[in-house]
């Protein structure tokens, strides 16, 4: 599998040496971090570099979703407008709400028992237009918001369901393979969800929050040979990452 850069020299060091294909970056922080960040620069910067960016909503309307991005510099109507990102709307899909934006993919009547297949079939319809050349970085946000929707042990259920399909995918398929960022607020959900959700990553990076101006940033993962558990200082200032 391609070895892929996160677009930030120190992360990519501090991991080993990049983002591995078709892997998932697990973030962890709590109530207070602005350790999600990390997550939405990666992506901003694999948009760059030309990947399709993917968010999967699953906590709040676009608008204030629109603002939080915002608050670490990432424009998302900007790249949804240009062709670069569309949006996923699963919670808007739960409470009915229907946006007329182009890049905006949502759907009626969602349940427990409709998710996977409705949400398996706005992602190929986005699949489709972008086409096999360009590789997808989706990013999850968040994934307690989709715990709350649907229940713990049903989206620990739905997430090995999607392992097998990747892995159906990765055997009979013919693009490029796709990088995945799953957010995660530990305080919203329980150890064991956390516990089952770190199994499933080949990446995790946990965040602290302290009262100083630096995070405490853990690498605690990681499928290469060349990483090394370490703790790091982590500040997002004026939309730019400080690793230290």
């Amino acid at each position: 599998m391609e070895l892929l850069s996160t677009g930030i020299g120190e992360l990519d060091s501090a991991i080993g040496g990049g983002f591995l294909e078709d892997s998932i970056f697990l973030i962890i922080y709590d109530t207070y971090s602005y350790g999600w960040g990390l997550g939405v620069k990666i992506l901003e910067n694999r948009i760059k570099e030309g990947d399709f960016g993917i968010i999967i909503n699953n906590s709040m309307p676009v608008t204030p979703l629109s603002m939080e991005l915002n608050s670490v510099g990432f424009d998302l109507h900007r790249y949804g407008k240009s062709g670069d990102l569309g949006v996923i709307e699963v919670f808007g899909s739960f409470y009915g709400l229907d946006y007329d934006i182009p890049y905006v993919y949502s759907t009626q009547g969602v349940d427990i028992s409709t998710y996977l297949p409705k949400f398996t079939a706005l992602y190929r319809e986005i699949l489709k237009r972008v086409g096999s050349e360009r590789r997808i970085a989706g990013i999850n946000v968040t994934l307690e918001g989709l715990a709350f929707l649907l229940g713990e042990k049903n989206v620990i259920k739905i997430l090995q369901r999607n392992l097998a399909e990747k892995e159906k995918a990765r055997l009979s398929e013919s693009r490029k393979r796709p990088l995945n960022i799953f957010l995660l607020n530990r305080d919203r959900v329980s150890k064991e969800f956390v516990s089952w959700v770190s199994l499933y990553s080949q990446y995790i990076v946990e965040f602290n929050s302290t009262s100083s101006a630096f995070e405490e940033m853990f690498i605690r993962k990681s499928p290469l040979p060349d990483f090394e558990p370490r703790t790091y200082e982590f500040r997002l200032k004026r939309g730019k990452v400080i690793i230290k």
